[in-house]
């Protein structure tokens, strides 16, 4: 039975995470335009976590209600800043290999940071939401 379950979490995490990627690229390309790439990360990554957070309680983990709702979301802001670790970690890193990194160069990196970044997100959320 829990793998059952365990499965169809798994599921839905990747469904949203796949949503909240294409958001956060999307803002972060939009955003890098007039501003520079560090500001845009953190910004698209907020944006794009809060709503993550917020589909994941619901259609992911089936939370209903606002039981709990203000340490869930402080939670995952905690988690949110691991995964803001590890894309500005890659962006710093591209930018001392190549100063003035391309748009796709930086997509790529960023891309590749999330991967990492959203095993440590569906770790951390899953002890978030977990039953209590």
């Amino acid at each position: 039975m829990f793998a059952k379950w365990y499965r169809s979490v798994l599921f839905r995490f990747y469904v949203v995470g796949g949503a909240s990627a294409a958001a956060y690229v999307l803002l972060f390309v939009l955003l890098r335009i007039a501003m520079p790439s560090q500001v845009a990360n953190v910004l698209a990554l907020l944006i794009s976590a809060i709503g993550n957070t917020a589909v994941n309680r619901r259609f992911t983990f089936g939370i209903r209600g606002n039981d709990a709702i203000v340490r869930q979301y402080a939670q995952g802001l905690a988690v949110f800043a691991l995964g803001l670790v590890v894309t500005s970690g890659a962006l710093w890193l591209l930018q001392i290999w190549r100063p003035d990194p391309s748009r796709a160069q930086e997509v790529l990196v960023l891309v590749a940071a999330n991967l990492v970044a959203t095993v440590v997100r569906f770790l951390g959320l899953r002890r978030v939401f977990a039953p209590n």
